[in-house]
Protein backbone atom coordinates (compact mmCIF):
# COMPACT_ATOMS: atom_id res chain seq x y z
CA UNK A 1 0.00 0.00 0.00
CA UNK A 2 1.32 3.47 -0.89
CA UNK A 3 1.00 6.41 1.47
CA UNK A 4 3.42 9.23 0.58
CA UNK A 5 2.50 11.20 3.68
CA UNK A 6 4.11 12.48 6.86
CA UNK A 7 3.84 9.96 9.69
CA UNK A 8 4.70 9.94 13.37
CA UNK A 9 8.32 9.25 14.30
CA UNK A 10 7.81 5.68 15.55
CA UNK A 11 5.63 4.43 12.68
CA UNK A 12 8.57 2.85 10.81
CA UNK A 13 9.44 0.76 13.88
CA UNK A 14 5.79 -0.20 14.34
CA UNK A 15 5.52 -1.32 10.69
CA UNK A 16 8.70 -3.40 11.04
CA UNK A 17 7.46 -4.95 14.30
CA UNK A 18 4.36 -6.00 12.38
CA UNK A 19 6.62 -8.02 10.03
CA UNK A 20 6.30 -5.61 7.09
CA UNK A 21 8.96 -3.76 5.12
CA UNK A 22 8.53 0.02 4.98
CA UNK A 23 9.93 2.21 2.25
CA UNK A 24 10.55 5.72 3.55
CA UNK A 25 12.75 8.79 3.36
CA UNK A 26 13.39 11.90 5.41
CA UNK A 27 11.93 15.11 3.97
CA UNK A 28 14.04 18.18 3.38
CA UNK A 29 12.90 21.41 5.04
CA UNK A 30 10.84 22.77 2.12
CA UNK A 31 9.16 19.44 1.58
CA UNK A 32 8.55 19.02 5.32
CA UNK A 33 6.68 22.33 5.41
CA UNK A 34 4.38 21.14 2.61
CA UNK A 35 3.80 17.79 4.30
CA UNK A 36 3.03 19.53 7.61
CA UNK A 37 0.38 21.61 5.85
CA UNK A 38 -1.13 18.49 4.28
CA UNK A 39 -1.04 16.64 7.62
CA UNK A 40 -2.88 19.48 9.37
CA UNK A 41 -5.65 19.31 6.76
CA UNK A 42 -5.77 15.50 6.98
CA UNK A 43 -5.99 15.47 10.77
CA UNK A 44 -8.58 18.28 10.76
CA UNK A 45 -10.73 16.33 8.32
CA UNK A 46 -10.43 13.22 10.48
CA UNK A 47 -11.50 15.24 13.52
CA UNK A 48 -14.60 16.57 11.76
CA UNK A 49 -15.53 13.03 10.70
CA UNK A 50 -15.06 11.75 14.25
CA UNK A 51 -14.84 14.53 16.85
CA UNK A 52 -12.89 13.04 19.73
CA UNK A 53 -10.00 13.78 22.05
CA UNK A 54 -7.86 11.27 20.12
CA UNK A 55 -8.37 13.11 16.84
CA UNK A 56 -7.83 16.50 18.52
CA UNK A 57 -4.59 15.14 20.01
CA UNK A 58 -3.40 14.42 16.46
CA UNK A 59 -4.09 18.04 15.49
CA UNK A 60 -2.19 19.27 18.54
CA UNK A 61 0.75 17.04 17.59
CA UNK A 62 0.90 18.59 14.12
CA UNK A 63 0.62 22.09 15.61
CA UNK A 64 3.50 21.28 17.99
CA UNK A 65 5.60 20.16 15.03
CA UNK A 66 4.76 23.39 13.20
CA UNK A 67 5.70 25.48 16.24
CA UNK A 68 9.08 23.73 16.31
CA UNK A 69 9.59 23.91 12.52
CA UNK A 70 8.93 27.65 12.39
CA UNK A 71 11.08 28.29 15.47
CA UNK A 72 8.22 29.69 17.50
CA UNK A 73 8.05 29.73 21.27
CA UNK A 74 4.99 27.84 22.53
CA UNK A 75 4.65 30.15 25.54
CA UNK A 76 4.59 33.20 23.26
CA UNK A 77 2.05 31.51 20.95
CA UNK A 78 -0.20 30.78 23.93
CA UNK A 79 0.28 34.33 25.26
CA UNK A 80 -0.64 35.75 21.84
CA UNK A 81 -3.70 33.49 21.78
CA UNK A 82 -4.84 34.78 25.16
CA UNK A 83 -4.16 38.37 24.12
CA UNK A 84 -6.25 37.99 20.95
CA UNK A 85 -9.02 36.27 22.89
CA UNK A 86 -9.05 39.10 25.43
CA UNK A 87 -8.94 41.87 22.82
CA UNK A 88 -11.03 40.41 20.00
CA UNK A 89 -12.80 37.47 21.61
CA UNK A 90 -12.79 33.80 20.78
CA UNK A 91 -15.18 31.85 18.58
CA UNK A 92 -17.57 30.54 21.22
CA UNK A 93 -20.47 32.90 20.42
CA UNK A 94 -20.80 31.40 16.91
CA UNK A 95 -21.01 34.83 15.25
CA UNK A 96 -21.08 34.86 11.43
CA UNK A 97 -20.22 38.24 9.91
CA UNK A 98 -22.14 38.41 6.67
CA UNK A 99 -21.42 41.92 5.45
CA UNK A 100 -20.09 45.33 6.51
CA UNK A 101 -21.42 48.51 4.86
CA UNK A 102 -20.03 52.00 5.11
CA UNK A 103 -22.26 54.23 7.25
Amino acid sequence: MKYNKLVRDKIIDIVRADGKVPSYRVADDDEYETYLQEKLVEESNEFFQNPSSIEMADIFEVLDAMIEYYGLDRYIVETDQESKRWGRGGFTKKIILEEVKES
